[in-house]
């Protein structure tokens, strides 16, 4: 029944397919080979099938080789544009910190001039106190004066008037006469010498009072300085505190425990930065003073911010080109606890912040690293290096270079893993250097 299927679609296939002859040849026989219509069809159908599977793959190979290289133009592009970015990015980090930097000497210099016109002023305060008490003694004078010139008239008209009446009297008295006269021309001598005096005197006071009022007012204008100086540096204080304020907030630290921990571990004072001298009833001595000591604390504030800065891993760990290969968070089906930066074998790695050496040497999956513990329980951590330049125990500060980039312990390629760790647990790094990008 099979061989009449077969023969029933041949004949019904003899009118597409007529039946073939292959001869083949030798040099003693001939032979042939029947190719019947179903036999064509299979072998039509198989070179059809063929042909169309080389051109579905050649046209799938060529459409992925097409999107794989628009796939790495856009990712050079890319890479390009963020490369192009940092270095904006660390210009204009560069410039905020030229600014900070001239921000500093000029809150030197006006501290400088402030102390020299604190000085000058309270100079000037002393003088004015000098002539107010020489004022009062002058005066105390003067109405002494005149209170025994007029005291000195009353006895020279009493005198004149017993001269007077003794001029009836008798011979014997004229001896007494006399003398009563030469005591009144005495009397009369002293109260113009009194005169003379009271008249210098009087000079004397209104000069005196001439002179304070001028006083007066080199500190009424020295008061003015004081204000405007006052106010160019609280602006600047507050221009300059407010961003770093932020940074530290943005990375999610509690400024208030921040600053407390920097002021005990720098609490020796000295220098431009004491607090003014009060009075000996512990009172501030004016409001120039008082204003003058805020301005001392803000500035102390602004130092410890620099310095609470300076041991926070805000910076990156690397100064030349890179690209991030890897972020924090899940990848794999696993917990990555920090973030990759490549660059080529050998790139310099530096330290974020300033801290302490506490592992430099290998470690299981993370090849040559380094951990360095910084303040506010803060540790960052440099993985994968091919060489080490630090040592346990050793001190470094934030710029200092503490290995080279390398593909050691379990890694895919030359790359650098970097994490920060708060308390021990590990937090993204990106926060931190997101942070700081406003301000450095």
């Amino acid at each position: 029944m099979q061989s009449n299927v077969i023969r029933r679609m041949n004949m019904a296939l003899e009118r597409y397919l007529p039946e073939q002859r292959l001869f083949l040849r030798s040099e003693t026989e001939t032979r042939f080979i029947r190719l019947s219509p179903g036999t064509q069809l299979v072998a039509l159908t198989g070179c059809a099938a063929i042909v169309g599977w080389s051109i579905i793959a050649s046209a799938m190979l060529i459409m992925d080789t097409i999107g794989a290289g628009s796939l790495r133009d856009q990712a050079r592009r890319e890479q390009a544009m963020y490369e192009e970015r940092l270095n904006a990015l660390a210009g204009e980090r560069d410039l905020r910190a030229e600014e900070t930097r001239n921000a500093q000497n000029r809150f030197n210099l006006a501290l400088t001039e402030v102390s020299k016109m604190q000085s000058a002023l309270l100079a000037s305060e002393d003088r004015r106190k000098e002539l107010e008490t020489g004022i009062e003694v002058i005066q105390s004078t003067l109405r002494r004066t005149m209170s025994e010139r007029d005291t000195a008239l009353a006895e020279a008209e009493n005198l004149t008037v017993a001269l007077a009446e003794s001029t009836d009297a008798d011979k014997s008295g004229a001896g007494h006469a006399e003398d009563m006269r030469e005591t009144v021309a005495f009397l009369s001598e002293a109260l113009n010498l009194t005169a003379t005096e009271r008249d210098t005197i009087a000079a004397e006071a209104a000069a005196a009072y001439e002179l304070a009022g001028a006083l007066d007012f080199d500190r009424q204008l020295s008061q003015d300085r004081n204000d405007r100086i006052f106010g160019q540096l609280e602006d600047a204080l507050t221009i300059s505190i407010e961003p770093l304020d932020k940074m530290f907030r943005s990375a999610g630290l509690n400024t208030d425990t921040l600053i407390e921990q920097v002021r005990r571990g720098y609490s020796g004072q000295g220098g431009p930065l004491t607090p003014l001298s009060v009075s000996t009833k512990g009172e501030l001595t004016d409001p120039e003073t008082l204003r003058a000591n805020g301005i001392l604390d803000r500035l102390d504030q602004l130092n410890l911010y620099r310095i609470a800065a300076e041991k926070t891993p805000f910076s990156l760990p690397l100064k030349s080109s890179f690209r991030f290969t890897s972020g924090f968070g899940a990848r794999w089906g696993r917990m990555h606890n920090g973030t990759d930066f490549a660059a080529s074998y050998g790139t310099p790695i530096y330290s974020t912040a300033d801290g302490v050496v506490i592992h430099a040497g290998w470690m299981s999956g993370y090849g040559r690293v380094v951990k360095i513990q910084h303040e506010f329980g803060i540790e960052t951590r440099y993985a994968h290096m091919s060489k080490i330049h630090v040592t346990v125990g050793q001190r470094v500060s934030r710029g200092d270079r503490i290995g080279d980039m390398g593909n050691s312990g379990r890694s895919t390629g030359t790359h650098l893993h970097y994490e920060v760790r708060v308390g021990g647990k590990p937090v993204n790094p990106m926060i931190y250097i997101k942070a700081a990008r406003d301000v450095f």
